[in-house]
């Protein structure tokens, strides 16, 4: 079990210890549920009167929070005690899945394979030839890294991950379980009598540094040159990328969603849950999508679409709010054609 003193957890957080600096805490937790030994944080207002009563050891708070009564607990003061908060779980999480070293057996690394230091290689992994692997990297058990394949140092492969031939991963990367990297894109050419003829994939994928893959995601290699996936990329579980696409720097993709081939989006974008993307676009910079749109076109820097087949945000609220009132105007439509059938004519007059 790691521990932290609290002077130790000031220091990384630049942050001002209010109390007992040398407490030590071992575990983080939420600030009504804490117990001695954990630490927790403030910063919902509507939270603060669980401060008084927690339990924790220490509690992150803003600089500016002034208790309004007696406190038992030591403070830790920062700018920002959310993001606070997420720095240390980030460094506690480091710190416990970086602790692993040394190999387990059965397991297999090919004689010209190169393998730094500090490295874990779990039970029943593989490692091809022609490998280059980083120091610190965690390779836990069922891994498979085929032939050639490059991994910078501080990455992390969950069990059951899947590196296929020719894949590059860059540092401090983290890949969960399931996730398979370079798999055939989805290249097939119609023949004559109706059947299809497989086209050989010979590209690769290379993934950036602090690249975040979710479980059972999959990431095809390029029918020639490379998928590409850019540093800070962070793409949630279940998610499909085609051959040849590329996402740039820190987009976030949420789960369930697909980005067909050769599909280009850029840095910054924000892709929620089950978004369908088809192939050969281009997605600019900072670009939002809502969760479930069907991206059919190109789109330029800062749009933010809905909808499926989906269009720009504002006018998708607008058309929404007329199609939620279909039925009451067809009714009144219909109503009106009555009224209006049942004028007398000119002749009647």
């Amino acid at each position: 079990m790691i521990e932290f003193s609290v002077d130790y957890i000031a220091e990384i957080l630049d942050g001002e210890v209010q109390g007992d600096g040398s407490i030590r805490v071992n575990q983080l937790s939420k600030i009504e549920d804490a117990q001695p030994g954990t630490i927790s944080f403030l910063s919902n207002p509507k939270y603060e009167a669980a401060i008084y009563t927690t339990k924790a050891s220490a509690v992150i708070v803003n600089k500016d929070f002034q208790p309004r009564k007696p406190l038992q607990v030591t403070l830790i003061r920062v700018k920002d005690p959310y993001l606070g908060f997420t720095s240390l779980l980030e460094e506690y999480h480091k710190q416990v899945s970086m602790q692993k070293t040394g190999v387990e057996e059965p397991s297999y690394a090919a004689d010209d394979a190169t393998i730094g230091d500090h490295v874990y290689r779990g039970a029943f992994s593989y490692i091809g030839q022609g490998c280059e692997i980083g120091h610190n990297v965690k390779i836990y058990p069922h891994v498979y890294i085929g032939d050639h394949v490059k991994i910078g140092d501080d990455t992390i492969l969950y069990s059951g991950v899947k590196l296929y031939p020719g894949t590059e991963i860059g540092s401090a990367c983290v890949i969960h379980a399931g996730a398979v990297i370079g798999s055939d894109g989805f290249g097939f050419a119609p023949q004559a009598d109706g059947s299809y003829r497989a086209i050989p994939q010979m590209g690769n994928v290379v993934i950036g540094n602090r690249v975040s893959i979710g479980a059972n995601t999959t990431i095809d290699c390029a029918t020639l040159a490379s998928t590409v996936i850019k540093d800070g990329v962070k793409l949630d579980n279940l998610i499909q990328i085609a051959h040849n696409v590329e996402i740039g720097e820190n987009t976030v993709v949420a789960a369930q969603s697909g980005i067909s081939g050769s599909t280009k989006v850029g840095k910054g974008c924000v892709i929620a849950g089950q978004v369908g993307i088809i192939g050969h676009l281009q997605i600019g910079n900072y670009v939002k999508v809502a969760a479930q749109s069907g991206i059919g076109k190109s789109l330029p820097d800062h749009t933010i679409e809905m909808g499926s087949p989906s269009f720009e945000q504002k006018k998708y609220l607008r058309a929404y709010a007329a199609f939620k009132n279909l039925p009451e105007l067809v009714a009144r439509i219909n109503e009106l054609e009555k009224k209006i059938l049942n004028l007398p004519s000119s002749e009647d007059k």
